[in-house]
This record gives C-alpha cells, structure tokens and sequence, in this order.
C-alpha cells in the first residue's frame, strides 16, 4: 500500500510541476531551429515570425541555424531536447517526411519524435517546361511525352528533394518516362530548364522563374497543389489532368515530443496572431508562400499522411538512402 501512496505522490508532484511550467511559459527566450543555412526561404520566414512571436509571447524568439543532412542535424537536435517549449523546429515536408526515408540514420521519427504546433506557410510547385517544348498545356504535355522514344530529362534540387519526389510522382501519374538531372541548388534548375539542359522542372517558384516565364522563356503549365494558387494566378492544377494529384509544399513550427498541452496552445495562438498581421501576410506572399496556421493535429495529420506517400514514390523511383 505504501508504494501505491508513493506512486500517486510522485504522479502528482510531476503533474503539478508539469501544470505550474505550462502556466509560467515564457520565462526565458524560446529558441526556433532552422535546419538550413542562413538567407534561404525557410530561415528568412522564421526571421520574419521573430518579432511578431516576440510580442506575442513576452520573450525573445531566437533563430539558430543548424544546417545538414538534408534538415536532419537540426531535427534531431530538437527531437532530443527537453520538451518544455523552448526549442522549436522550424521544419517542412523535407525535414519531417522524407529526410528520415533518405538519410541514413537520420536518428529521429519525424511522427513519434515531434509535438506539432502549427503550420506558418505552403506554396505549391510549379510545372514548367522549356519554351521549345511542343506543347501548350499539361494534356499536350503528356502525351508529347508518352510520344517521345527515349525519357524527358528533368531537373530537381537535389536527390531526395521534394522537386525529385513529385517529379516521379507525376511521371508515373502520366504514364511517361522521365530521367532525373539533379542539380546543386533551385537556382541551377531552372537555368537548366530555361536553356534546354532539360525539358521540364517541377518546384517552388523564385523570381527568376516569374521573369523568365513572363518573357516568354519558360512555359508554366500548372501548379501542383488540389486548388488553385494566388501565386500563380489562371494556372490550372495538375489534378485538373491527373486526378488525385496533389502537392504542398508545407512550413510549420514542430517541438519535441510530449510538450505539455498548454505550452503547445501558447505557442500556437502566438503563431496565428503574427500571420494574422497584413504586412506578414505580404512579406510571405513575395517570399513565394502563402502565410498559413494550423490546429496542432491538423499539422501532425498533414505529416501522419505525407510519410507513406512518399515511402510509396521512394520504393517506386528506387531512390537510395545516402
């Protein structure tokens, strides 16, 4: 009976302290890793979350750039840091879907690992092809495709990239071969695609790719999220041809598993209040993203589904673990 009573005490002093932590959060400056180098997209939209989750929130907000292996280093530090809140991932579809299919002991699960707090930002991928290419919309552009003798070239990021998945996702959606040239980086891809190094790239937009597109240098034939875009406005969606087609790249702030409640629900209505601003939403939009927040389990349930698809398109494709 005496170690029963001392289960209980013990159960509810953690309880207790569990609560009283949750009920002082803030006290100290709330860390937000980003798993890139500086001066990319993902960190530029965590600085520009700092001040607006500052006040939010009553702390300083800190950006720490943790790059490698694919957005892995920088997971797995957050995974293995005391869930109080205090350290955040600032992560998306690489990072918490696919990096740990990809990378070799990658050392954490982007599901069971994670506290999801909220999505910050999506964009979808844009279907362009080189100007030369015969065809003048997505239906013409597939059967050009199933047409031609040997594979399309076409361009991506990087292997593993989330431009490599859903190119081979579209591939095998259509029915045509196409061979992968992956580049270091965006910028190379779509010069790549422009000069006709390859006949097509799926990705996020970029300035770049906009004039160039407008110039008449690179056709979009349309972009690869369920609904239409503000980014790309009169462009179809790529379901509209191929049904069931659908992909989103996803920003979203995530802590280390078993974060209590209450500090999740603190830290996600900071996140909402400073998307909710007009000038964020702005800075966002010419970032190429579109400023989103989330519920928690809305966040989780995006990451829950993403993984098997892309365990799914990795088998397909025969893409190797590196």
């Amino acid at each position: 009976m005496d170690g029963v009573v001392k289960s209980i005490v013990v159960l509810g002093v953690a309880l207790t302290a569990q609560f009283a932590s949750a009920q002082g959060f803030p006290s100290k400056p709330i860390r937000i890793i980003v798993p890139y180098p500086a001066g990319g997209t993902t960190d530029i939209m965590a600085r520009a979350l700092q001040e607006p989750m500052q006040k939010a929130l009553g702390q300083p907000v800190i950006v720490d750039n943790k790059a490698g292996a694919a957005g892995a280093i920088g997971a797995r530090e957050v995974a293995r840091s005391p869930a109080d809140g205090y350290t955040l991932l600032f992560s998306n579809n690489g990072p918490s879907s696919t990096t740990p299919l990809l990378v070799k002991d990658a050392g954490y699960d982007g599901v069971k690992d994670f506290s999801p707090v909220s999505q910050v930002s999506s964009a979808p991928l844009f279907v362009v092809i080189n100007a030369a290419v015969p065809a003048t919309d997505l239906k013409s552009f597939i059967e050009y495709g199933r047409a031609q003798p040997n594979a399309l070239e076409y361009a991506s990021a990087g292997i593993g990239s989330l431009g490599h998945l859903a190119s081979e996702l579209f591939a095998r959606s259509a029915g045509i071969k196409m061979v992968h040239i992956p580049y270091k980086g965006q910028a190379p891809t779509t010069n790549a695609v422009m000069t006709g190094e390859v006949k097509v790239l799926i990705t996020t937009s970029s300035g770049a790719m906009n004039n160039f597109i407008k110039e008449g240098k690179l056709k979009l034939l349309g972009v690869s999220t369920a609904q239409p875009s503000p980014l790309a406005p009169g462009a179809p969606t790529v379901n509209t041809v191929l049904p069931g087609y659908n992909v989103e790249i996803w920003f979203g702030l995530l802590g280390p598993a078993g974060m209590p409640a209450d500090v999740v629900a603190k830290l996600n209505d900071a996140v909402g209040k400073a998307l909710a601003l007009p000038d964020l939403q702005e800075r966002f939009q010419n970032f190429g993203v579109i400023a989103k927040s989330s519920t928690p389990k809305a966040l989780g349930d995006l990451i829950a589904d993403e993984v098997p698809r892309w365990t799914q398109v990795v088998r397909d494709a025969a893409i190797k673990a590196e």
